[in-house]
């Protein structure tokens, strides 16, 4: 019993110990980790965490990909500067960070794997190319029993969506690398990254690119959990049509120049002040409807503090219009403070260490 009280009290320290964050270089070899490590299977990007001495140390991935058709001279230029990639029915599939550079270069969208957070019914490849992704950050665990905790999104409010089958999907692959999975809700993994001084108690809102993953956890327990599909490719693909320029371009606008505080004549930075307006509206209501319809709430002495993470929380003054909207869409739990996560691109990837090193007992 000592034992096991003295894992649970390492796992909690991970989530007092600063972030050291990078991402993947091109060519870059995979790591083979030497105890538990989180991974988040994001929508925009897959993030590996692991715990090295006084750090939590985490490495990303672009999830996504570009499709060329294949050649040998092709073929022997890639190889000649590293790029991921693999070959399948006479197209190159390039990965990550590299399908990035080559959808900039021809002025269009890089392709994913996830749609909306979950495995996309659109691409006939999608999982093999996950797989891949996959396989840049992480490799075959020959030794095998190393736990891998990974996250996965809540259930869709908007109606049936197969989160058990992109569930699978992740588990069965990482088994087959030699590591015991075990998954964690997103939302979940917020509240274990930042409230272990609340008693891991209090509302974890994951805000990524394909959905809004919502809990609301009473020490360490789930107690309601669900997501929206809006996130920030929603903001991209409708700022996108609005203005006529390409959601990659706007991505890039979105995450160097974007500040909500300030008012502008930008087209773009309209559109997208609008939009964010809308996701943080939407997410709101369906979080105070929730709340309403079940009885599941626990009855808690004082306000609970609610915390965001993910990428779509990054732009200058967001957290002054999520509290605004706040305001006008009151919800019936008490909330003491609405705060930004410490690494809101990490923090879903560290909730899933901390989950990992509790449950490797």
């Amino acid at each position: 019993m000592t034992r096991e009280l003295d894992k649970i009290d390492t796992a909690i320290k991970a989530t007092k110990k600063p972030v050291v964050s990078r991402e993947k270089e091109i060519g870059e070899d995979a790591e083979l980790p030497k105890g538990p490590v989180g991974l988040d299977i994001g929508t925009t990007h897959i993030v590996l965490s692991q715990n090295k001495g006084k750090n939590v140390h985490t490495v990303k991935q672009l999830n996504a990909f570009f499709t060329i058709p294949a050649s040998k001279f092709t073929k022997k230029i890639l190889v000649e500067n590293e790029v991921t990639f693999f070959e399948k029915k006479e197209q190159f599939y390039i990965l990550g960070y590299s399908a990035e550079n080559f959808a900039y270069m021809f002025n269009t969208n890089t392709r994913r794997t996830m749609e909306r957070g979950l495995l996309s019914a659109k691409e006939d490849e999608g999982i093999n190319v996950l797989h891949a992704i996959i396989d840049t950050l992480i490799k075959n665990d020959n030794q095998g029993g190393e736990t891998v905790c990974f996250s996965i999104p809540g259930e869709p409010l908007e109606g049936p969506k197969s989160v058990l089958y992109h569930e699978s999907v992740v588990k069965m692959y990482l088994s087959s690398l030699g590591y015991k999975p075990i998954s964690i809700n997103e939302g979940l993994a917020t509240v274990m990254s930042e409230l272990s001084n609340d008693n891991f108690t209090g509302i974890g809102i994951s805000m990524g690119g394909g959905m809004c993953n919502v809990c609301l956890a009473y020490l360490s327990v789930p107690v309601i959990t669900f997501s929206v599909q809006k996130g920030g490719d929603y903001i991209d693909a409708m700022v996108g049509t609005s203005v006529a320029e390409p959601a990659t371009t706007i991505k890039v606008i979105k995450e160097n120049d974007l500040d909500l505080r300030k008012a502008t004549k930008d087209r773009v930075q309209n559109a997208m002040y609008i939009y964010y307006e809308d996701l943080i509206f939407t997410l709101l209501k369906q979080l105070q409807e929730v709340l309403l319809a079940t009885d599941k709430v626990p009855k808690i002495a004082k306000p609970i503090p609610m915390v965001l993470s993910g990428g779509s929380v990054l732009p200058k003054g967001f957290a002054e219009l999520f509290a605004g909207i706040l305001e006008q869409v009151p919800l019936p739990v008490a909330i003491s403070e609405v705060r930004i996560a410490e690494n809101p691109l990490n923090t879903t990837a560290k909730g899933a260490l901390v989950m990992a090193l509790a449950e490797d007992l």
